[in-house]
């Protein structure tokens, strides 16, 4: 059995939502999970200092409203505990608890954040000490440089961007990145920008529009695993051509699955997509702009690997 290596480094939402780890199967009411969370040879981290001590390896995940912190380095630092908070991952509803940093500072730069009450989760889940949501990365954009295999997040200027990259404007709903100009098979789709998420996952409303035109693939049961333990189903297929403003993906690859984020963002009945790293890394590098509210992509690029194919594109602004 061929596993997909696609998990999810816990997309916290408002009060915290994880879409995980999953593997194929032939069998859906019995699947096989894989955890692949340890496997840190396709994750891109950065350094950052708890309460003075570190630096530790943060992956980074912008479709997550809160950051996080590995429930062992919380026992390492000896954190103070704080209130419990409800976590909403792709399976359902659990109480989290939560630690309190009193100082977290991104290495390479003057980012602070202080006193946090950080969700607790498991090390091994996470694939790292822990996560940096959208409430760290205000006013600032995150660089995923895939030749180098290095992020880093910088403060954002307003002004041009460098002529090879590719700009496609983006509108913002509880501090996400939703890309205004983009459609599947020729319809309008919305497309979020998530680095917490190995898969491509798209929604109910998507998979049923294509399945009305014909335009649904085989697919292949999976069964996605949330940092919280809860298990749900979904179907991987790919989509035949995706527009990212003046860029075409063709063959995409995505799991269908009824994601809560979607209901949060209020996209349960348009057609939507989370992008996850299975296509960005078929870029050379990738910029999430929170100020200015667009995202950069460089063309094309081997990246870590067989990405999906990216057709030529012309080089200026969409949107």
């Amino acid at each position: 059995m061929a596993a997909i290596k696609a998990y999810r480094l816990a997309a916290l939402l408002v009060l915290a939502m994880a879409v995980p780890s999953i593997a194929t199967t032939a069998e859906p009411e019995a699947p096989e999970l894989i955890q692949g969370a340890n496997d840190l040879s396709t994750r891109l981290t950065v350094p950052v200092t708890i309460n003075g001590a570190g630096p530790y390896n943060f992956v980074v995940d912008t479709a997550a409203e809160r950051t996080v912190i590995s429930r062992q380095l919380a026992g390492r630092l000896a954190l103070g505990r704080g209130k419990s908070v409800t976590v909403l991952s792709v399976s359902g509803y659990n109480q989290i608890d939560t630690a309190v940093v009193q100082l977290l500072q991104l290495t390479a730069g003057r980012n602070r954040l202080s006193g946090l009450e950080a969700p607790m989760m498991e090390e091994a889940d996470l694939g790292a000490s822990g996560l940096l949501g959208i409430d760290s990365l205000k006013s600032k954009r995150v660089v995923m440089d895939f030749k180098a295999r290095r992020m880093t997040i910088v403060d954002s200027v307003n002004g041009g961007h460098d002529s090879d990259e590719i700009v496609v404007t983006a509108r913002s709903k509880f501090g996400q990145l939703i890309l205004v100009d983009a459609s599947a098979n020729g319809m309008k789709v919305n497309v979020v920008i998530d680095t917490g998420s190995q898969v491509s996952i798209g929604n109910p409303a998507l998979r049923a529009k294509l399945e009305k035109r014909g335009q649904l693939g085989v697919v292949t049961p999976i069964s996605i695993l949330s940092v919280t333990g809860g298990r749900t189903p979904a179907d991987y297929t790919s989509i035949a051509h995706v527009r990212l403003g003046t860029i075409s993906v063709d063959t995409m690859p995505v799991a269908f699955a009824d994601a809560e984020i979607f209901h949060r963002l209020g996209l349960s009945q348009k057609p939507a997509i989370l992008l996850g790293m299975d296509v960005l890394r078929g870029f050379d590098r990738v910029s999430v702009d929170y100020a200015n509210r667009s995202v950069r992509f460089i063309l094309p690029g081997e990246a870590w690997g067989p990405p999906p194919r990216l057709a030529s594109a012309d080089r200026r602004s969409a949107g």
